[in-house]
């Protein structure tokens, strides 16, 4: 069930978390609900998407000063999005300190203030939440 994410969306990528991360969700509700009445269409939250609904299934917290975005594609490659660096300085700006974001919107030197892991696959962010 989704309120503010379009429901083949999220249908996709339960799909991918099944068949690249081996976290079968068919058996589980799962409902995804966007606060304040905004529709998310972006496809950079999909990684934000795909980490909340691990970190409700595994009961684990994600760390408050984390930002993530990604495209995942259907072979679970993350995908870069657009003005990546932008979204970064933005997020050191408001006080985040890490990050996990595609490879390909990684800065080449790092940022000053915030730890970057940056993701290719899903499989790499299943093992960094591990």
């Amino acid at each position: 069930v989704t309120l503010g994410l379009e429901q083949n969306r999220l249908a996709m990528l339960l799909a991918v978390q099944h068949r690249h991360g081996g976290l079968q969700m068919s058996d589980q509700d799962v409902f995804v609900n966007v606060v304040g009445g905004v529709r998310v269409s972006e496809t950079a939250a999909d990684l934000p998407v795909l980490l909340a609904v691990l970190s409700s299934f595994r009961d684990r917290t994600l760390p408050n000063d984390l930002i993530v975005f990604g495209e995942l594609g259907l072979a679970g490659e993350i995908r870069p999005v657009p003005n990546g660096q932008d979204r970064l300085r933005e997020a050191a700006k408001l006080g985040f300190k890490r990050a996990l974001v595609p490879s390909a919107n990684a800065p080449k030197a790092g940022m000053d203030g915030l730890r970057i892991h940056a993701v290719s696959r899903y499989s790499e962010v299943l093992d960094w939440f591990a």
